[in-house]
């Protein structure tokens, strides 16, 4: 019952996230009903349901009939699975499965934003880092933790690599974005962990952007643009994939 309910409490959050990313930065608040980009119908208490609203609506508007976006469900059932994998992992440690819920929600966003848009906001990126700099003092018993002092050389050496790719190609190979999730992501493994997750952040990336440009063309990002060797493929999706084996599997690809 409880790893269901987790899934249901991830459902809802994955809801509430899909309004912060499409409402951030348009001058819109959070409060008020949601409504159709299209029509602006307001959506109905039976519309709302998580997953199962799009799938009874044929994935259409009831009012005007257009197609409502997949990344609502797919944004809400990513949610609901980390939500009940955190809580399987987190071993009945209620303060742990809370904090690396909120984790999840953030790095939720900065994905998802970060494929619409091509940037990191920083409001959740130095909430991210925060969090990784407390993570010690909350968690102080919870064994995925080094000390304050380690946290803070994982999060350095972690974000090293992308600053120094950064500076020498003046913010063109990648933004600064990606150096301080990379910060954030060092604080909350550790320096052997969080290289680990950039190391499977580049193999993947670069698996992907290989795929890209031997298919020619593809609707993912841009709809009808080929892609290739100069294309724009944000980096900070592949990162948090990273995050999140790393964070699951304790894979520690430094082992030789």
């Amino acid at each position: 019952m409880l790893y269901f309910l987790s899934v249901l409490f991830g459902l809802i959050i994955g809801s509430f996230l899909n309004v912060i990313i499409l409402r951030y930065k348009t001058g819109r608040t959070l409060s008020g009903r949601s409504g159709c980009l299209s029509c602006g119908k307001k959506l109905n208490w039976h519309e709302l349901f998580p997953v199962f609203s799009f799938l009874v609506q044929g994935g259409r508007c009831r009012g005007c009939k257009s197609k409502i976006s997949w990344q609502y469900p797919l944004v809400e059932i990513l949610t609901g699975l980390l939500f009940l994998l955190i809580f399987w992992h987190s071993a009945d440690n209620w303060l742990a499965t809370i904090f690396y819920w909120v984790i999840a929600s953030l790095l939720i966003i900065i994905t998802v934003y970060d494929f619409r848009h091509q940037i990191i906001p920083d409001r959740f990126v130095f909430t991210f880092i925060l969090l990784g700099l407390l993570q010690p003092l909350i968690l102080s018993d919870h064994p995925v933790l080094t000390n304050t002092g380690w946290g803070i050389v994982g999060g350095i050496v972690t974000a090293l690599p992308l600053f120094v790719l950064w500076l020498i190609s003046r913010g063109r190979w990648l933004g600064f974005g990606d150096v301080k999730l990379a910060l954030g992501v060092g604080l909350l493994l550790g320096w052997q962990f969080g290289l680990s997750a950039l190391v499977i952040a580049f193999w993947v990336g670069a698996l992907i952007g290989l795929f890209l440009i031997a298919w020619g063309k593809t609707q993912l990002w841009r709809k009808g643009k080929s892609y290739t060797m100069k294309s724009e493929v944000p980096f900070a999706p592949f990162l948090i994939l990273g995050f999140w084996l790393v964070f699951f599997l304790s894979i520690n690809v430094l082992i030789f």
